[in-house]
This record gives structure tokens, sequence and C-alpha cells, in this order.
């Protein structure tokens, strides 16, 4: 493989700092996820650029034989001050490694970039970040085509299921299910939310009281179906997450 330079434009989905004072990081860009090294860069005029959901614009050099590209530039073209806060951060981080662990490095997905960012700007700036969370989720896995059972029994396959499947996050009948059925809302949301727009969603909140199902039943499907995301022990291990 010929050595080659490329610029990329981005967010930082993931950032690690390693012994030696490099810093690893991932992003998400329109051509696909980039995962990159910055030499040095704690020490160095990288490191306040290279900070997770930070937009920023790199210069990324890979050698022949490097598996790994290396950070040569970065330029600051963005950044969302108010996903430091508690009540947003830890819905930020869980979009974060949501996205890290649906799409994969190299994988072209302009359409995953813009909704990941929207995702971002949601969290930093509506009054609700929690229904902003839920509601991107579910729209990321529709786009990866990653997408719940809710017209049939996950088990048995009957008709119109309206029961939490607590092992795989999706919907059972009632003789095939152990829990009584998800209120109207919750299960309106499950039906219909990767259909309906983004703005419809947001117009049809679920009460919060309700969302625990909601966060349950996407923390066991992800688990299930794609795995990798630990951020749920910041939303789910109480059975409610934190509220904006």
């Amino acid at each position: 493989m010929r050595s080659r330079t490329a610029n990329r434009s981005g967010i930082v989905i993931r950032r690690r700092v390693t012994p030696a004072g490099d810093i690893i990081v991932t992003l998400l860009t329109p051509q696909g996820k980039l995962k990159a090294v910055a030499r040095g860069g704690v020490k160095g005029p990288l490191s306040s650029s290279l900070n997770l959901f930070h937009h920023v614009g790199v210069q990324v050099y890979q050698g022949p034989h490097n598996d790994l590209a290396s950070v040569k530039q970065a330029v600051l073209e963005g950044a969302l001050p108010t996903l430091a806060e508690p009540e947003r951060y830890a819905f930020a981080h869980l979009m974060a490694e949501f996205a890290d662990a649906l799409f994969q490095e190299g994988e072209f997905s302009e359409q995953a970039f813009d909704l990941f960012a929207a995702s971002l700007r949601g969290v930093a700036h509506q009054p609700d970040p929690e229904w902003v969370a839920l509601v991107m989720s579910y729209k990321l896995l529709g786009l990866a085509g990653v997408i719940p059972q809710t017209a049939r029994c996950a088990r048995c396959g009957a008709p119109e299921p309206q029961h939490p499947d607590p092992l795989g996050g999706q919907l059972l009948c009632g003789k095939c299910a152990a829990l009584p059925p998800h209120p109207p809302a919750v299960l309106d949301f499950l039906r219909n939310a990767v259909r309906r727009t983004v703005r419809a969603n947001f117009e049809q909140p679920v009460p919060v009281a309700e969302r625990p199902q909601l966060w349950r039943a996407l923390e066991k499907f992800v688990s299930v179906q794609i795995g990798g995301v630990q951020s749920w022990r910041q939303l789910v291990p109480s059975g409610a997450p934190v509220v904006g």
C-alpha cells in the first residue's frame, strides 16, 4: 500500500490516552469511521482539538506498513460546550459509543454522520436531552438496518405483541410473556419510531415515568444484536435514566 495523506472532517466519538502520551481517536466522518493516533498529542497542540464530541478537520498520514493513521494536523471546526453538563454528558456519551458500535471503520455513510451530528446538537440544546437520545438511538438503529421485531411475537410469531421481551428487547405476545404489557405510549413508540420522522417523534414524547421501559428494551436489543456498548451502566441499572 502506498503512503498517503488525506484530509478529513469529522466528530470525535472515542478518545483514549496511552501511557506514552499518545491520543488515539475515532472520528465519525461523512466518508465513514476513521481511527488515528496523535503521537505525543497530550503535550502538543493537538490535545485541545481532539476532545470528545469536537467537530474537527484533520490531516492524517498512513505509511505503507502502518495499520493506524497518524494525525498530523487538527483544526477545531465546532464544539458543543453544553455537552459537558452532567444532565447532558451521559446521553452524548451513549450516542457516541452507540455510533461507534453501529458503523464500521471505512464504511461510507454520509447519512449516518448527519444523523449523529444532529443527535449531538439535540442533546446539547433541547430542554429534554433524554428524549432526544431515545429518539435518535432508534433512528440510528433504523439507519443501520438493525430494527427490533414489533409486528409479531419474537418467539412464536403471533401478531400484534404487546409485552416486553426481557431477554431480547423485542415484543412478545401474551402467551409467551411473563411481564405485563407495555403502556400504549411505549408500544406506539416501539412500533413507529423508526418509520416516523425525527420531528414527529419529538412532538409525541413518551411520559418520563414510562421511559425506563424504552431504555431497557433498547439496552437488551443492542446487547444481543450488536454488543459492545457500556454506557448503559450510567442510564439503565436503576431502571430510570438521568433526566435533564
